[in-house]
């Protein structure tokens, strides 16, 4: 059984590279499916269960440090990548579908929750607040809800199991109705007609731009200042977090996530935002994060999960029904609807995906439309959490 701390964060993050490893030398359906990260939830949740580290003083440094610390700095890498120059390019059409999305998400995680809460414990609106920060952004924002409302390591297991298959199929589905967008469009009364000349624009703008790199500074150089800029604007965000007022909602870690959303969102219209690195170093950053919350948690413990799972179909249900209804009151097309909600529920990973499916030129949208859901995510989880605990009581 494992007592020290250094051996503790050392077999997490072999666990963690292995099974990325993994996923990029096998790839295929199954990856597609269930992804590294949702893989990684899981194992290191099953190592644990078995007992093979203990929660000793040596442990519980470790992971208290390291997540605290990691985490405001995570942020911060992840939205390097959020220009809001960039995205204000999307046009009015595709801001408003975003718009819908979002807040479509907000109003279904309210009644699915207010339908379903007589059936769960009482700490699951901080749950569901996680999940909403994935499915308004990423990740990223669910880790940052997780810590900012201090949602247990056994509920962060049903939010990724709902994360997970939820998301799933609901990827699957918008692929289906693909085929099927110039019949909705039609009865929606929208006009697409400007979709690939906006998705051109974008990736000439991409290819125009000039590279961060200047005097021969390299990736490695980039690597290590953003190394240091990130740890150093963890520490900053921190201590001011310590200066401002708390309540039981906004905690002190609570107001090291938002001052750290805030820097980052600024950063990203610097030269910062055009190091490429960011991206791999916010990654990294997620997985020790996510490997480390794994690692309190048990298998024994996850009872309710299909409650979670139909809870979380609910909530898709209900926003894709107020999509439809927004698309006919507002003529919106359907690639503009599928898109801006697979952006916040889906995220970078998945929203490209759809984008390419109508048109590789679309393929920047989907980008710039997922990398506007980070910069809501964790507030909008925050708001969705705010609303789902007044329910709870």
């Amino acid at each position: 059984m494992i007592s020290d701390g250094f051996s503790y964060v050392a077999l997490l993050m072999f666990i963690a590279g292995s099974l990325k490893l993994l996923e990029s030398r096998v790839g295929g359906r199954f990856f597609e499916l269930l992804p590294a990260i949702v893989l990684l939830y899981g194992l290191v949740m099953g190592v644990a269960s078995l007992g093979v580290w203990e929660k000793s003083e040596s442990v519980n440094a470790a992971y208290g440090a390291l997540r605290n610390n990691l985490l405001p700095a995570m942020i911060f890498l992840m939205l390097l990548k959020s220009d809001l120059r960039q995205i204000r390019k999307l046009g009015r059409q595709m801001l408003l579908a975003f718009a819908v999305a979002a807040v479509s998400i907000c109003i279904a995680f309210t009644v699915a929750f207010a339908l379903f809460n007589p059936l769960l414990p009482p700490e699951a609106w901080k749950s569901f607040a996680a999940l909403s920060g994935s499915w308004m952004g990423g990740t990223g924002n669910m880790v940052a809800i997780q810590g900012a409302l201090n949602v247990d390591e056994t509920s962060m297991g049903y939010v990724l199991l709902v994360d997970s298959i939820d998301y799933s199929l609901w990827v699957i589905l918008l692929l289906a109705l693909v085929p099927y967008a110039k019949r909705f469009n039609r009865w929606a009364g929208a006009d697409d007609s400007l979709l690939k000349d906006i998705g051109a624009s974008l990736q000439a703008d991409a290819a125009n731009e000039p590279p961060a790199d200047v005097k021969g500074s390299g990736a490695f150089t980039n690597t290590l200042f953003l190394l240091g800029a990130a740890l150093a604007v963890s520490a900053l965000c921190q201590a001011a977090a310590g200066m401002l007022p708390t309540t039981v909602f906004l905690t002190s870690t609570a107001w090291t996530v938002l001052i750290a959303t805030a820097v980052g969102t600024l950063a990203a219209m610097s030269p910062l935002g055009r190091m490429d690195e960011s991206e791999n170093l916010a990654n990294i950053m997620l997985y020790a994060i996510v490997a480390l919350i794994a690692s309190r948690a048990n298998f024994a413990e996850l009872s309710q999960a299909p409650l979670y799972v139909i809870v979380g179909m609910t909530i898709l249900l209900t926003h894709g029904l107020i999509m439809v209804a927004a698309a006919r009151l507002f003529k919106l097309d359907l690639f503009s609807c599928g898109v801006a909600s697979l952006a916040n529920i889906g995220g970078v990973a998945s929203a490209p995906i759809l984008a390419a499916a109508y048109s590789r030129h679309l393929v920047p949208v989907g980008v710039l439309m997922a990398m506007l859901g980070y910069i809501i995510g964790t507030g909008g989880g925050l708001f969705v959490g705010k609303i789902l605990s007044l329910i709870s009581t």
